[in-house]
């Protein structure tokens, strides 16, 4: 996961997680993307073993640290937000080098490494508002033309970041092309414009392929097309509707087979835009709302499953 220190206590998943583990009296650690590392064929950890708290000024302390092989753990979280880089990828073979050890690893690291959050979702076009991933200037400017107010994002972003809205007659397109594909070197995508996005960027969690019944509608402030949290977005918490059970019915059994057992898909209106499969969040606004415990089902899920 990210270093622990950094996290936001009040909102963050991972937490939820380690509460929940920690309150079925599981053994904690923690260790980052450089606490890993191979030796002689065998995958170890320089692990920190912690204990969590539900106090939010003071909510985890260190009770030792080793190092130790992964085949030592019943159950290995990957938790780990982007930038999905290199690093990223090399952190995915260190772990299907464990997970081929017989370690259960969650999500499936080589399913991460697979499932871009933007692309994945384009597996089902059903689902989808009209779309194009392109690096050409020419087709990312027809496509402009023909659906007029269209939402152009790179394929690595997270947390809204370089987002941009064009609408006809938009004299900046030229420059935002030229930036997200770095001058036609690097795949970018454009969608058309969803205008329910004013009713927000609903965020459903589904445990094992299974969406939880109520999802996070993340609503934008005024003058702003970002409904992320991360973006100043409000988020308000709603039950899902006939729409987002169709759409988690066709990629729920798809999340299940790849072993992504815990994840966030994104619905604007009638459209899937995105399936966070790195480290989807949520849950404590959710719990929140409608007084659930998304994190202990979900280490329930594992407990059964796989300890």
């Amino acid at each position: 996961m990210d270093p622990l220190a950094s996290i936001n206590p009040r909102k963050d998943s991972t937490l939820a997680m380690l509460e929940a583990a920690h309150g079925r009296n599981w053994q904690i650690y923690c260790m980052e993307q450089g606490d890993l590392y191979i030796s002689n064929g065998e995958v170890y950890a320089h692990r920190h073993r912690i204990q969590v708290s539900v106090n939010q000024n003071d909510w985890f302390k260190e009770l030792a640290e080793d190092n130790a092989p992964l085949t030592d753990f019943d159950l290995v979280l990957l938790r780990k937000d982007p930038p999905f880089d290199m690093e990223y990828v090399y952190l995915t073979y260190l772990l299907e080098m464990a997970e081929s050890k017989g370690v259960v690893i969650a999500n499936r690291p080589g399913s991460v490494r697979d499932c871009n959050e933007k692309l994945f979702a384009l597996q089902f076009p059903e689902c989808c508002p009209p779309h194009l991933v392109s690096r050409d200037p020419k087709l990312l400017r027809a496509f402009q033309e023909e659906y007029g107010d269209v939402i152009f994002k790179p394929l690595d972003g997270m947390g809204g970041a370089s987002i941009f809205r064009v609408r006809p007659g938009d004299r900046n397109l030229g420059v935002i092309i030229e930036t997200l594909t770095a001058n036609g070197t690097r795949q970018t995508m454009v969608q058309q414009f969803i205008p329910e996005i004013s009713r927000g960027d609903t965020r459903i969690l589904l445990i094992d392929g299974q969406p939880v019944p109520y999802g996070l509608a993340r609503i934008p402030q005024t003058g702003e097309n970002r409904g992320n949290l991360a973006a100043g977005g409000e988020g308000v918490g709603r039950e899902l509707n006939a729409r987002d059970r169709f759409i988690c019915d066709q990629v729920g059994p798809v999340l299940k087979e790849k072993g992504l057992y815990f994840a966030g898909i994104d619905v604007i209106g009638d459209y899937l835009t995105e399936i966070n499969v790195t480290c989807p969040t949520c849950i404590r606004e959710i719990n929140h709302a409608f007084d659930l415990d998304i994190a202990g089902n979900y280490m329930d899920f594992l407990k059964d499953s796989f300890c």
